[in-house]
């Protein structure tokens, strides 16, 4: 492979840099002042840990055609990001089964396929719980079971890393345990679980809070709540849908203030209508509709049921809803995110020997406007 170079204003740093790069970065340059542009920025590429579907593409589906999951992934390069980790919902065990033998065979056989880092499984072992449950259908909700677990890694060629379960059950401890084992991130989320399960849970390897603030009772106990557990838990990290709707400015400043930037990490939970007209879609077997405000709710109700955001968005949404820096915004959405789902060659960001997953934009108003995007060294963007 010819080694490619890529100049801007380093957007953590805010140096002035030229990488070279193939594969993997090879170099790093100080750049003049006329090879770049002052508000061209590259980045290390966007990672999103949770995205359930894409530009009409349902990930959940056993039936999702291959070209339509490359399409998918296609428009998601746009966005900026370089890694996903496709995400498959609580359902029958069979659907569940045949929708990561599906991903596993679409990230075999597709020239997008590497951008599918990993599978992240939300469920089935969440509350059944009105509220926590979020729009998970109830009739599947079942304990953990580690025998299922080992099924889908054997459906999904050993590609699940992140399982997000809630630690009220009581086999959740053995069962995390054997996920930390495995290398496999065990995130804590749609849960009504007590102080005790969370911090017996993070002792037993949990290391992640999904989607902090969501999947969660309308109204509960001002202290202790499960909410407030997880905010205080050092252990766990947090990820958060900053798309305006899911989160509000205070919750969303508050939770980013007690996890520290380091603790925290952008995902989009977007589902299959993202990018796509409002109208109704589905997620798994729940019929979602996507509103003219963007917002994803359950077909004829207000329940939310993932989200339309894209990452590009949600880097600019930090940004101007916390307040956050371009270098915080960006830390969320790359370095935080590869450390938080274990995606290797991308921990250190833009330096010699990383992934060459590159995304070069320009910020205009606080919004981020992708120009291109590299995976591994290619250009796909």
């Amino acid at each position: 492979m010819t080694p490619l170079k890529c100049s801007g204003r380093d957007a953590v740093s805010g140096d002035r840099i030229t990488i070279e790069f193939d594969e993997v970065i090879q170099h790093l340059n100080p750049a003049f002042s006329d090879e770049c542009a002052d508000d061209v920025y590259i980045a290390p590429g966007f990672i999103d840990i949770q995205v359930n579907g894409f530009a009409g593409v349902d990930y959940n589906s056993p039936e999702a055609r291959p070209e339509e999951i490359a399409r998918s992934l296609r428009v998601m390069f746009s966005t900026g990001v370089t890694r996903c980790f496709p995400t498959v919902i609580t359902g029958d065990p069979e659907k569940m089964l045949g929708a990561l033998r599906n991903l596993a065979a679409a990230r075999e056989s597709l020239d997008e396929g590497p951008s599918m880092e990993a599978f992240h499984v939300e469920g089935p072992h969440i509350s059944p719980e009105d509220g926590p449950r979020g729009a998970h259908p109830q009739r599947w909700v079942r304990p953990p079971d580690v025998n299922e677990y080992k099924r889908w890694q054997e459906a999904a060629n050993g590609n699940v890393r992140l399982v997000t379960l809630s630690p009220e059950w009581p086999e959740a401890p053995h069962y995390i345990d054997t996920l930390a084992r495995d290398g496999v991130v065990a995130s804590i989320g749609h849960t009504k679980a007590t102080a005790q399960q969370i911090q017996d849970a993070a002792s037993a390897g949990a290391t992640l809070s999904t989607h902090i603030g969501n999947g969660a009772h309308s109204t509960m106990a001002r202290h202790p709540n499960y909410i407030w557990e997880q905010l205080a838990e050092d252990r766990l990290n947090a990820s958060m849908i900053v798309d305006g709707i899911h989160l509000g400015k205070a919750f969303l400043k508050c939770a980013l203030r007690a996890k520290g930037v380091e603790r925290s990490v952008l995902i989009t939970d977007a589902v299959m209508p993202a990018m796509c007209a409002p109208g109704r879609y589905m997620l798994g077997e729940v019929e979602v509709e996507l509103h003219e405000d963007q917002s994803v709710r359950m077909a004829g109700g207000m329940r939310l049921a993932g989200s339309s955001l894209r990452m590009d968005r949600a880097v600019g949404n930090v940004m101007k809803i916390a307040g956050l820096t371009l270098a915080e915004a960006i830390t969320m959405a790359t370095t935080n995110a590869a450390r938080a789902g274990r995606v290797g060659g991308r921990i250190r960001g833009l330096q010699p020997g990383s992934r060459a997953d590159v995304v070069k934009f320009r910020l205009v108003d606080g919004v981020v406007e992708v120009l291109e995007t590299y995976v591994g060294g290619r250009r796909v963007y």
